[in-house]
């Protein structure tokens, strides 16, 4: 009843902000049309970058967006089929009405087309973003998570532990240095506390997913070294539909026998717009080209309705979801051999408004508060009576609060946002120990932009404060959890507070090249689990022991970019190095547990390290219909093995490092119809961290097929891909269970989704 107080009161005070809004807006309609034949396109995908305004197309190509303040925006518009084209536009003293017209593309949709001035290339909901998934290519790679369906992106893998518990790792960086966003909004979920848990998104009905580096990212906290992921599904229009619109997708995949469908609905009742989304999924164990992989099954369902109030003043909406999943993890005969069965729920309230102010250096002020209640049990096994044993029970209650305001052009600054952030954890897990804790986040943040001739500058800071509280001693402080010179049972509250900042800078070389860089120093606060961990975890074979004297995680990031784009190749690449003063990470000691002797003490310690590598792509259009891509990608790892006394100089390499990896794809394109094939090399992977064994090399053929048909009040589009063709055994070095069973089999997958 707390949060529940906490939420309304908050979301009371976003309410009566209204009484300073202006009382008038503008807004952008028109219609689009193919370049060539002059026909109208229905079903175009219309973005407003810097207010997250949306639209689709009706049948007839016509669209109007609505609540837009007097300024100077980016319109973006995406279609199937056409090249996606950014557009500068004003509003200064009257509505716009626009003729938008698409070229036909077969490149991918990382290429855009800027038409008239401007040409600052952003994302949907996150500004900046370095890397925007949609269209096509959403579903050619959609998995059954969010990591599986980043897994192709270039220096993108995947964390796993089976087929349910699936985490993206950037870079080499994954856990908690990697943010998942949806809308973004924190996951509220324990993901990145341990493999065996899983994100609590599902990629099925994203409209886009999106990922941000550098000062965009310092909005939504200091600790995304490795990048901001946000899945886009506007769960709270921004903006009223002039229509019904909505998407239903099948998706099915023979690896499991697994079957997954979704509903998106968005339409207009009066002045409220009325989003709605139902989804599910199931499978069952996933075969290998080495057998079954026992208990790796899932069946998930995560559903959601959201109400807006739009106004001339702008918007105030409310949603609600919930995440319900059971799902296995796979036997290890060193710590469960009958496997975990895991039991997920989560709850979720959401309530966001933004208000167009009538001034001239303020555009509008933006407020989102958000309480999660999460809840996962971790079943061992049954008692003699046949009932389930619960081994681990984790309960995280996450509360919050997001305040933003966006200014207009002010001095040499073209645009900018500063605002506070609040996180307030309430975290308990019974059976393995831990006491509960508490834990609260307060940061402010200012993010500003400009342009100098042909240079674009983007400047962050945050200031964060953390504080992280515990009542209570373990489980086990009686008879000791003691590792080296570590004692988890003496526990203290700990507070941290640091500066984190970020620069960006793009130079436009002309031609189509461009050259950029990016520093951030970065700043993570120990998590609840790092400081206070202690006991078995059999779902990870483990037993954690916490550091209550860790000292937080400082890092420096440093990249160089460069790119070039045309009307038929694209191509960019990247140097990058990441320095961190102290490396936070669960150290696999060696030792078997006092107390269990069945599992091996991991440890959660500091240490100086560094992650350093390249990636590289490039799509070349060959000819009017067919497309040829090429990526690659090499992370190194290593960190300082100087021990406290000051011996033992020297590195070694840090676990959970992806390999060199590379890729490539040819592609048919023609009148709605694609086809082609991708081949994936991984390297083996021998710079391997204590006690981690290496993985050999591997290569893989996939194929894959889109055709999508123009009704005339319906877009059907069929996707079917085929992955691992030739069945080869391979193994993933980011997975958990990589030294028992190898990764899925032939897998041959079929989606079709309807635009209404």
């Amino acid at each position: 009843m707390r949060y529940i107080s906490i939420f309304t009161a908050l979301f009371l005070l976003m309410i009566t902000t209204l009484s300073f809004g202006q009382s008038s807006s503008f807004s952008v309609s028109g219609s689009i049309y193919d370049n060539e034949t002059n026909e109208t396109i229905p079903f175009a995908y219309i973005h407003l970058e810097e207010l997250n305004r949306t639209a689709v197309s009706n049948i007839d190509g016509e669209f109007e967006i609505k609540n837009i303040p007097s300024g100077t925006y980016t319109l973006t518009t995406h279609r199937i089929g056409y090249r996606t084209q950014s557009k500068a536009i004003e509003l200064l003293s009257e509505n716009l009405k626009l003729d938008i017209r698409l070229n036909i593309s077969v490149l991918s949709s990382e290429a855009i087309e800027v038409v008239g001035k401007g040409n600052e290339l952003t994302g949907s909901g996150l500004e900046h973003a370095s890397k925007n998934i949609f269209g096509s290519d959403l579903r050619r790679n959609l998995g059954s998570t969010l990591s599986e369906t980043l897994s192709n992106l270039p220096g993108f893998d995947q964390r796993s532990n089976g087929a349910a518990p699936g985490r993206p790792v950037i870079r080499g960086l994954g856990d908690e240095r990697v943010m998942i966003l949806q809308d973004g909004i924190n996951s509220g979920d324990v993901s990145s506390q341990s493999a065996d848990h899983s994100v609590t998104i599902d990629p099925v009905s994203a409209t886009e997913i999106e990922i941000a580096r550098g000062p965009a990212a310092l909005a939504y906290g200091s600790n995304a070294i490795g990048g901001v992921i946000n899945v886009v599904k506007n769960q709270v229009q921004t903006t009223l539909p002039s229509h019904l619109t909505g998407t239903l997708s099948i998706n099915g995949q023979t690896v499991n026998s697994g079957l997954s469908s979704a509903l998106n609905l968005a339409f207009p009742v009066r002045s409220f717009a009325v989003q709605a989304d139902i989804n599910g999924r199931y499978g069952l164990n996933t075969e290998t080209p080495r057998g079954e992989i026992g208990n790796s099954y899932y069946e998930t369902t995560n559903d959601a309705i959201g109400v807006s109030w739009i106004r001339p003043w702008g918007y105030a909406g409310i949603s609600t979801s919930l995440y319900f999943s059971n799902y296995g993890i796979p036997p290890d005969p060193n710590g469960h051999p009958n496997g975990v069965d895991i039991e997920l729920r989560k709850y979720q309230y959401d309530a966001r408004s933004e208000v167009l102010l009538n001034n001239d250096l303020l555009k509008l002020i933006e407020m989102d508060i958000s309480f999660k209640d999460y809840n996962h049990k971790e079943i061992e096994g049954e008692n003699s009576e046949g009932d389930p044993v619960v081994g681990t029970e984790f309960d995280l209650l996450t509360t919050n609060f997001n305040l933003r305001a966006k200014h207009n052009k002010f001095g040499f600054l073209n645009s900018g946002s500063f605002g506070i952030s609040g996180e307030f954890e309430d975290y308990t897990v019974d059976g393995a120990g831990t006491p509960p804790s508490n834990n609260f986040e307060l940061g402010a943040y200012i993010i500003e932009e400009t342009d100098i001739s042909e240079l674009h500058l983007e400047v962050g800071a945050r200031l964060d404060y953390s504080h992280a509280s515990t009542n209570e001693r373990g489980l086990f402080y009686g008879i000791g959890a003691r590792s080296g010179s570590i004692d988890s049972t003496i526990y203290k509250n700990r507070s941290f507070s640091a500066l984190s900042g970020s620069i960006s800078a793009i130079y436009d070389l002309g031609g189509g090249f461009s050259i950029g860089s990016t520093i951030l120093r970065s700043f993570r606060a120990p998590s609840l689990e790092e400081l206070y961990s202690e006991g078995p975890h059999l779902a990870s074979y483990s037993f954690e022991i916490g550091n209550p004297d860790l000292d937080p995680e400082r890092a420096w990031a440093k990249e160089i970019f460069i790119g070039f784009q045309s009307n038929k190749i694209n191509t960019s690449a990247a140097l990058f190095h990441n320095g961190f003063d102290n490396y936070l990470y669960a150290r696999n000691t060696g030792k078997t547990n006092i107390q269990r002797a069945d599992l091996l003490n991991y440890q959660f310690v500091g240490t100086e390290a560094e992650l350093y590598g390249v990636e590289s792509s490039a799509e070349f259009q060959l000819t009017n219909t067919i497309v040829f891509d090429v990526s690659a990608s090499y992370t190194i790892g290593k960190q300082d093995t100087t021990d406290q006394n000051g011996n033992n100089k020297g590195t070694r390499p840090l676990p959970q490092i992806p390999p060199f990896k590379a890729q490539s794809s040819i592609k048919y394109a023609k009148d709605g119809l694609e086809i082609g094939t991708r081949f994936k090399y991984a390297a083996r992977q021998d710079r391997t961290g204590e006690f981690e064994n290496p993985t050999d090399s591997y290569f893989l053929t996939d194929l894959f097929a889109q055709y999508r048909i123009n009704g005339e009040k319906l877009l059907h589009t069929i996707s079917v891909n085929v992955n691992n063709l030739l069945n080869e055994e391979y193994y993933n070095h980011l997975s958990r269970i990589k030294d028992l069973r190898p990764e899925p089999g032939r897998n041959f997958t079929v989606l079709y989704r309807i635009y209404f």
